[in-house]
């Protein structure tokens, strides 16, 4: 099937190619997104991962049909986590990785993940676009050979990698209840927690099905960790975790059934390394809780605030030799696992804190959730144009209101005292995104109104 022009451009975003399949993405387009990755590296190998999505097969098929007519081998790891990918493409000094996979997406979404060596992520300007720019113009350079097709299989290596940030035997027997959403964690945690045996694992839609048969594997929404609230009650678990569908982010819940936010999990997180690595730098982005910074000069660390986004964490996490950095997402980034994200590596060192501390979960996060926090509000407009006027609107507004500290980072920050909010817009629709927080709710209730009032106005 071939596509119009400005539907394969569509497909190219800031961060990955993505779409419905295969009105939208197709094999053709992976087809030549593998050729693309070749000839932009100029490079002699791939490792290609997949998830368990039903077009995610063909996609990966074509993907390394395009390396190899490109003159480069595949290196096929069959199904695997985002992490895992990133992990072998790091570990194993491959010149890049291709992860089919669209993450939380609904199923009948597909896209592919691209990184270089060390698995650094190729973004728009890096990359992305410059292979879309080939795909469109279906014009490659001409190989001198065909690259082949080699099966490998590193989940094994993975589950010890990932074990190794953590003195497993040190975890105390704690009941886990796990809501994998029928994604890729469904495949790995078994194998994890055969590495724990003093653990007792719930397991919960470990099936791997891209029907999504139970409700989407996207656990940042609140209706999606349903379920794994009414298990964790049920079973008298210790602790609930719950993986989006290619398994690189995570959410978990207390001993009640009670949410925990990505904010409170990365200031638990930089507390567990910086016991270990004192001193430490750690990243939080600029719409964490100002509990995060807190509790990371508590612990001793340096705090230093950035964009959202991996595309902008990443570099900048190397560029600051950071150990850790996180985001209110469910995205956990570590020096140590080649600067990529795995919310596989950051649950066990909750499972480790948890153990050190010998306490519940409410009782380790209450010091990182004082805040009272809107949750992100979005709101489409009629175009990108009308986004930038908005976020000088509210800069305008703001400026010079007594205790008012504006900064442009990402979009606008407006920080006063006791509360601040964030607006920023999207990076692939007119959408103006808003995070507000308070030291009380009453405050955080006021904020949210007053930029609502002129996003919405």
């Amino acid at each position: 099937m071939t596509q119009p022009t400005n539907v394969v451009a569509g497909v190219f975003g800031a961060y990955d190619i993505r779409g419905i399949y295969p009105t939208a993405l197709n094999d053709d387009i992976a087809y030549k997104v593998g050729r693309g990755l070749v000839a932009f590296l100029e490079i002699k190998q791939v490792m290609v991962g997949r998830d368990m999505r039903l077009s995610s097969p063909a996609l990966a098929a074509a993907v390394m049909r395009g390396i190899t007519d490109q003159g480069a081998d595949a290196i096929d790891l069959g199904m695997t986590t985002s992490d895992e990918l990133y992990f072998a493409v790091g570990k194993f000094n491959a010149p890049a990785g291709v992860m089919i996979t669209a993450s939380h997406n609904p199923g009948n979404y597909n896209g592919l993940k691209l990184c270089r060596e060390g698995a650094i992520p190729l973004s728009d300007t890096t990359g992305v676009f410059a292979i879309r720019d080939m795909v469109i113009a279906d014009n490659f350079p001409t190989p001198d050979h065909k690259g082949q097709i080699i099966q490998r299989d590193v989940l094994d290596d993975f589950v010890q990698h990932a074990l190794s940030f953590v003195d497993g035997a040190a975890i105390a027997p704690l009941k886990v209840a796990a809501d994998a959403g029928n994604g890729m964690a469904g495949m790995v945690l078994p194998r994890v927690f055969a590495q724990l045996p003093q653990c007792t694992l719930y397991p919960l839609y470990f099936e791997l099905d891209g029907h999504f048969p139970h409700h989407p594997a996207s656990p940042i929404e609140p209706e999606n960790m349903v379920d794994l609230q009414k298990l964790v009650r049920e079973q008298g678990a210790d602790i609930g975790v719950a993986f989006d569908g290619d398994a690189d982010r995570m959410f978990i819940t207390d001993e009640q059934g009670n949410l925990i936010s990505g904010s409170a999990v990365t200031a638990a997180v930089a507390t567990s390394l910086l016991r270990k690595h004192p001193g430490s730098t750690i990243l939080y982005n600029l719409i964490s809780s100002r509990n995060v910074p807190e509790a990371i000069e508590r612990a001793g660390g340096r705090a230093v605030r950035t964009r959202v986004g991996h595309s902008f964490i990443k570099p900048q996490m190397r560029a600051e030799n950071a150990i850790f950095g996180g985001e209110h997402s469910g995205h956990f980034y570590f020096r140590d696992n080649f600067y990529a994200d795995s919310g596989l590596i950051a649950f066990l060192h909750v499972l480790e804190l948890m153990s050190q501390e010998h306490m519940t979960v409410s009782e380790l996060f209450a010091p990182f959730m004082t805040r009272f926090v809107s949750g992100e509000i979005n709101t489409k407009v009629a175009s990108h144009a009308i986004v930038a006027a908005k976020i000088q609107q509210i800069e305008d507004a703001f400026k010079g209101q007594p205790g008012a500290q504006i900064d442009t980072l990402d979009g606008v920050t407006v920080s006063f005292p006791q509360w601040w909010f964030n607006v920023r817009g999207s990076n692939t629709e007119p959408l103006l995104r808003l995070n507000v927080e308070g030291d009380t709710a009453a405050l955080m209730e006021q904020g949210r109104e007053a930029a609502l009032k002129i996003i919405r106005g």
